[in-house]
């Protein structure tokens, strides 16, 4: 969704218009829903974690709190649900079990295939981060992915991706910041 619908449409929401708040909702649900379920956590709490998010979602269009969008509205609706799953999970203290089926976070992902960066709306920071997170090895890739975009504890990455010690996975993390760091940083000289 290019940005100029993406206004409009948040133009039609903040008016009230049902069936695009309905075509939003129904959209997303079950695309959020297979998202979800790589936290394990059960159909119901994902479903409420959905409706959750889409409340919040609602209520920022509504109170005008949202002026505009700097992604795609399904990307915002997620990073919401996301926040609000992590957030269940440090509340019940339950932690993505040794057995989690990494490979659903290492095949391309159909979700993040349709969610949406404008590049063009990315701060410059940003866009050098996404330029140069790609030239990272894969191994530092999943590494920093788990554990800044999927929230592992270095504990969890430990046992998920076979490290021997914790130390191991704190001391590889902070290499591959290192190399990312470096990189960012000769773009400037």
């Amino acid at each position: 969704m290019d940005k100029e619908s993406v206004n409009s449409t948040l133009e039609k929401l903040r008016n009230g218009d049902e069936a695009t708040f309905k075509h939003i909702y129904e959209e997303n649900r079950e695309k959020f829903l297979n998202f979800a379920k790589r936290y394990n956590l059960s159909e119901d709490e994902n479903i409420d974690a959905y409706q959750d998010a889409y409340v919040i979602f609602y209520e920022n269009v509504m109170s005008g709190k949202i002026q505009s969008f700097t992604s795609s509205i399904s990307t915002y609706l997620f990073s919401i649900g996301k926040y609000l799953i992590m957030d269940n999970l440090k509340k019940n203290k339950k932690q993505v079990s040794s057995e989690f089926n990494l490979s659903m976070v290492k095949e391309n992902d159909s979700l993040m295939e349709t969610i949406e960066i404008d590049e063009a709306t990315l701060s410059k920071e940003q866009q050098l981060l996404l330029k140069y997170f790609d030239t990272l090895g894969r191994k530092c890739q999943e590494l920093l992915t788990l554990f800044y975009y999927r929230g592992f504890t270095i504990k969890e990455i430990m046992n998920t991706e076979s490290y021997n010690s914790e130390n191991v996975v704190k001391s590889q993390k902070s290499r591959c910041m290192k190399t990312l760091r470096e990189r960012i940083k000769s773009d400037h000289l």
